[in-house]
């Protein structure tokens, strides 16, 4: 992915990477700890990542829970686990409302001039009516509120064209999210026949993304269109005459269904019934084969257990390794891992999550746990010359440590180098050839430091935060609001989602 050198290792380590996967020559680091040595020598050491990562992304490729990909998924999974030697490897079922399909999405400007145009739906959206809809294009700029207003009601049943910009940064993504629930809000109240959103990036990259947040069918058919053919639209309605569109989205949907997550574990010596998690999602979209999104860090997580196996390193606290699905779908695996497992919450030191690609990381998002950043400081002080120093306290909902956070858990999310992930992300350009593996090895050979700091610490990072506190810090962090634009806060009120006391 990023073909940068290795210049911010430190501690004296030498790669020696004439082709991905071959030796890495470890010299003596001053003063470590000798499990750390021996798990950095794992990671970065010849390994089955690589071709574990091929085999999920070139022969299972994108993975949308409900389908027979996500199956061979969490078999791969649970077959990897097996052979990473770990204990405990199983899986976990659980429900989700509806499954999902794309079908043959057609999009096409029918007058004043006649073309197709390059878009695919947006996943969880309703199927439009047999044979498809033909309807006048309304531009409704950025799809704010003032611009809802300005259709003076004249939107039912048409097709609105809702602008973006460019993506260039994490925030413009989640700003993409949190405009579409809102833009979806507001179509159908307007009783709009389809939402068009234009891509966010250029040359006619298409990509998906739900707006769905419990598995439950959109109220409104939408699809992402090419940014060129979207700003060529827009120019034909604004010139003047009557812009008419045919849009058939046959997308397949079914009912209820059971999908899985993967655990497995490496049981402690000193405090087996504590533990510390580390999780990636496994399932992704299709229109790639979900490299980078998230197939590299589930690998990942899967080579990490690897290396305390072959280590023979246990630390006193249990490790747990989780490869969620549902992921993208609204945080359903780990939502249900949470739930089912609420009875363990008091033993669950930390999770670890990584979930943005490979790029280099420079520290930890912590979830508004300011109490734990000394602790985390000390944990990361073997490897303090590799850059991994710069912490954040963002809270935010977009990965699978969300129900932990709400569970008063403290959460470490890698904050990383997003430069080529995020124009992959979520899209038909995100496979393998992305994948700088050199990268990955080094975030294994952090996460496993990690993991087994934590694990080994006399005393956890922080305690878990009461529900009072929790509710805090949803406040100071705005969490709050995000909640409510998402349907999520209702739950919450009620106890069925997050520590009830």
């Amino acid at each position: 992915m990023n073909s940068r050198k290795f210049r911010r290792l430190g501690l004296g380590v030498v790669l020696l990477f004439a082709v991905v996967g071959t030796a890495v020559s470890l010299p003596e680091a001053p003063s470590r700890d000798a499990a750390v040595d021996a798990l950095i020598a794992q990671a970065l050491g010849p390994s089955p990542l690589s071709e574990t990562l091929r085999v999920l992304c070139d022969g299972i490729g994108g993975r949308i829970p409900g389908t027979p990909a996500l199956e061979k998924a969490v078999n791969w999974g649970v077959e990897n686990f097996r052979r990473a030697g770990v204990d405990n490897v199983h899986t976990e079922k659980y429900s989700i409302p509806h499954s999902w399909r794309e079908g043959e999405t057609l999009l096409e400007v029918v007058s004043p001039a006649r073309f197709k145009v390059h878009a695919t739906s947006v996943a969880w959206a309703p199927a439009t009516p047999k044979g498809g809809i033909t309807a006048e294009v309304v531009d409704v700029g950025d799809g704010e509120g003032e611009d809802f207003a300005k259709l003076q009601g004249q939107g039912e049943g048409k097709i609105l064209l809702v602008h973006s910009r460019l993506m260039t940064s994490l925030d413009d993504l989640f700003a993409e999210y949190m405009h579409f629930a809102a833009v979806m809000g507001s179509a159908a109240q307007a009783k709009a026949a389809a939402v068009l959103f234009m891509s966010t990036r250029p040359r006619g990259l298409l990509y998906r993304h739900t707006n769905s947040t419990s598995g439950q069918i959109a109220s409104v058919p939408m699809a992402i269109v090419g940014r060129e053919d979207a700003l060529r639209i827009a120019r034909l309605i604004s010139s003047g005459p009557q812009v008419q569109m045919h849009l058939s989205l046959p997308n397949e949907i079914g009912g209820p269904f059971e999908t899985e997550n993967v655990v497995a574990d490496i049981k402690g010596v000193g405090k087996p019934d504590e533990m510390v998690i580390l999780g990636a999602h496994l399932d992704s979209w299709e229109l790639g084969t979900g490299a980078l999104d998230n197939g590299c860090n589930a690998s990942m997580v899967i080579d990490v257990a690897r290396a305390f196996h072959a280590a023979g390193i246990r630390p006193q606290r249990t490790l747990r390794f989780i490869l969620f699905t549902g992921e993208e779908e609204g945080l359903l695996g780990s939502r249900a891992y949470v739930h089912d497992h609420r009875s363990e919450m008091d033993r669950v030191v930390a999770e670890l999550v990584f979930d943005e690609g490979v790029g280099r990381v420079n520290g930890f998002f912590l979830g508004g746990r300011k109490d734990i950043l000394p602790a985390i400081n000390e944990v990361l002080e073997p490897v303090r010359d590799w850059g991994a120093n710069s912490h954040t306290f963002d809270a935010f909902i977009g990965t699978d440590n969300f129900d932990f956070l709400l569970e008063g858990i403290p959460t470490l999310i890698a904050n990383q180098d997003v430069t080529d992930y995020l124009p992959n992300y979520h899209a038909s350009s995100d496979t393998f050839d992305k994948v700088d593996l050199r990268e990955l090895k080094i975030q294994e050979a952090l996460a496993a430091v990690t993991l087994y700091r934590i694990a080994n610490r006399p005393q956890r990072l922080g305690p878990r935060q009461s529900r009072v506190e929790v509710e805090s810090l949803l406040r100071d962090y705005q969490l709050d609001q995000q909640m409510k634009q998402f349907g999520m806060w209702q739950d919450w009120e009620s106890g069925a989602r997050g520590r009830k006391q």
